[in-house]
């Protein structure tokens, strides 16, 4: 039987392991990731695109046909060990698990750690960046203004004054706004289910990836 010399398989197992390696550089450039289908009647109403700080109440699954291009990079940045940002981070692992998104994890370890963790994150320069734990909105208004490149979603929670590159998903009982802020409604840990979690996350990233950003997407029903 013939075999093919030693350096050319060296060269081969080279170029996989090159393959294998690329997808997870993200020093290099790529194309622009873009949106897979599109969204149902009702995310935003009839008429024009809803303008930037107002509030949308899409119908339940109007968001449903739409996910993002292979390759899309996001970075999961997450603060607080409490049930409703674990359940938040674990809807965030379990739609990219689906829609084969490339996800990397930032974790602030604690309060003082809050801004450095922001600042990791962008530092990836994902494609989007998907905030999960109420610790992590004052930071946020902080640094968010300063880097309208950077797309974010805060889910759970929303920016008192967002810029066009913060997108917000909240429902009654998740609406904390910072430190020093009132809520539209009373923060209710419980609201926070797996079920309400999950249509959060992909009704925020249809939003972003559809263009509909600087807006807040309440979920009334889902």
């Amino acid at each position: 039987m013939h075999r093919p010399p030693l350096a050319a398989v060296l060269v081969v197992a080279a170029a996989l392991l090159t393959g294998c390696a690329s997808g997870d550089d993200w020093s290099q450039r790529r194309p622009t990731p873009s949106a897979v289908g599109a969204l149902g009647a009702g995310f935003t109403g009839p008429g024009r695109s809803p303008a930037p700080e107002s509030t949308v109440t899409p119908s339940p699954g109007s968001w449903s046909g739409v996910r993002p291009s292979p390759g899309f990079r996001v970075v999961l940045l997450g603060a607080g060990g409490d049930r409703p940002a674990k359940t938040l981070a674990k809807a965030v692992r379990e739609w990219a698990k689906e829609t084969d998104v490339d996800l990397r994890t930032v974790t602030a370890s604690g309060a003082a750690d809050l801004l450095p963790a922001v600042t990791r994150a962008l530092e990836l320069h994902p494609d989007l960046i998907v905030s999960v734990g109420n610790d992590l909105i004052d930071p946020l208004t902080t640094v968010s203004p300063s880097h309208l490149a950077q797309q974010f979603l805060v889910v759970g929670a929303e920016l008192a004054e967002p810029t066009q590159n913060v997108t917000a998903v909240e429902w009654p009982g998740a609406s904390f706004r910072g430190e020093g802020l009132g809520t539209s409604s009373a923060y209710e840990p419980a609201s926070f289910t797996d079920a309400r979690c999950a249509a959060a996350v992909r009704a925020g990233a249809a939003a972003v990836l559809t263009g509909h950003t600087g807006i807040v997407v309440r979920l009334d029903e889902f």
